[in-house]
């Protein structure tokens, strides 16, 4: 089996990529019968010369590879027929936007795994760059709170060569007494927290959150069961929460009204209630002045997220009684970051601890005949036919 790990060719450039040097190491050492080359590429966090002294072969053609692993979307006109692909497709929501690319795909008779595909029984996500999200995503909300009030100067994360530079970074500043709520419990909220924990952040019961005042900065971690609540008043439970959403409504307004500094990590599935609403901003119970919306999406969830945001440009303010988009540190403004390619800031230690994630998961199925099932639901499309996990993606292929 021939592994390439292929250049990546979106705009704007993407420095990640799925192994690192060291860790392709690591998987030609456990699985020597794989042979792995790398595709020439000038952008990428680690250079060639990097992966050639690891004795692995650089080159700028693989298409004598049986498997080709890249981070972004591929250009339609790079992509090579009859081959395995693994990469981040955004066609499993029916992204209009690459609707093409999927019917390519099809066409050309590849098999596609997306990234985002890959799960274990349980339906749970296996490998992903969440982690790092929610890490520069709640450091880029606090850059934005001390821009805005000019509190202190934290320089971009893209300035910085890794995650110990983000954290030495952060020793530096200090924090005024202000109320953060950050949303979820999955990977993306995990990496926010570890953010807040750095600072020294003191965690608090949503109990104390919502009945106290206090005389240093605190956080409160709330998952689905916190922020929403039955109709019919009965107690909720997560399981039938993310099996049927229908059945609940909001119960995010207690926690905006004691609340400075919202961090989304949130996981927002089709038919769940709103977090909050372009109406419920307007109320003078709204106290909520800043947003990292990590999870960010648009005209969703969090109605001060218009749109999404850049790494180059990654605030903007929404005026909640206008309903406008404003500069983000107009007084009347909740500041928004909404950037939704957070990992690419921090390229080394996303691309470190991704291809962690998917030596352990991915590489090992080619194997041992898939034993945990992971290429099998992870599978897109097959000999030209969507399989039949993704039958439901036919409409959007045929355009209808």
């Amino acid at each position: 089996m021939k592994f390439a790990i292929i250049k990546e060719r979106k705009n704007p450039p993407d420095r990640r990529v799925v192994f690192s040097p060291e860790k392709l190491a690591e998987a030609k050492a456990q699985f020597p019968d794989a042979e792995f080359i790398v595709e020439s590429s000038s952008i990428r966090v680690f250079p060639d010369s990097a992966y050639q002294k690891l004795g692995f072969e650089v080159t700028d053609d693989v298409s004598d590879c049986d498997v080709m692993i890249g981070v972004k979307e591929v250009p339609i006109e790079a992509l090579v027929p009859n081959k395995k692909y693994f990469f981040f497709s955004h066609t499993i929501k029916k992204q209009p936007y690459n609707r093409k690319l999927l019917k390519a795909i099809l066409e050309k008779k590849i098999e596609l795994y997306d990234h985002e595909t890959i799960v274990g029984s349980n339906g749970f996500r296996l490998i992903g760059f969440g982690r790092y999200a929610g890490l520069v995503g709640a450091y880029n909300g606090f850059r934005a709170l001390g821009l805005r009030d000019n509190l202190f100067s934290l320089p971009k994360v893209e300035t910085l060569a890794d995650l110990d530079e983000v954290k030495a970074e952060l020793d530096k500043i200090t924090l005024p007494n202000i109320k953060i709520l950050l949303s979820g419990t999955g990977k993306v909220a995990r990496g926010a927290k570890e953010i807040l924990d750095h600072l020294g952040v003191k965690e608090v019961s949503d109990a104390l959150y919502l009945t106290s005042k206090f005389t240093e900065p605190v956080y409160c971690l709330v998952d689905v069961m916190e922020y929403a609540k039955r109709k019919d008043g009965k107690v909720g439970n997560t399981t039938e929460f993310y099996k049927d959403p229908s059945g609940y409504e909001s119960n995010f307004m207690p926690y905006a009204k004691e609340t400075d500094f919202f961090i989304a990590g949130h996981f927002y599935g089709t038919g769940a209630p709103y977090l909050f609403t372009r109406e419920d901003a307007k109320s003078s119970n709204f106290n909520i002045n800043l947003v990292a919306d990590i999870s960010c999406d648009i005209d969703g969830p969090v109605a001060s997220t218009l749109r999404a945001s850049t790494i180059a440009e990654p605030f903007y303010g929404y005026n909640p009684q206008t309903e406008n988009e404003v500069d983000f540190n107009d007084e009347n403004a909740i500041t928004v970051m909404a950037v939704d390619n957070l990992p690419c800031e921090l390229p080394k230690d996303a691309s470190e601890g991704f291809g962690e994630m998917f030596l352990e998961h991915v590489i090992p199925a080619f194997f041992n005949n898939d034993a945990e099932g992971v290429l099998q639901r992870a599978k897109i499309t097959e000999k030209g036919k969507l399989t039949e996990r993704f039958a439901y993606l036919q409409g959007y292929v045929d355009g209808i």
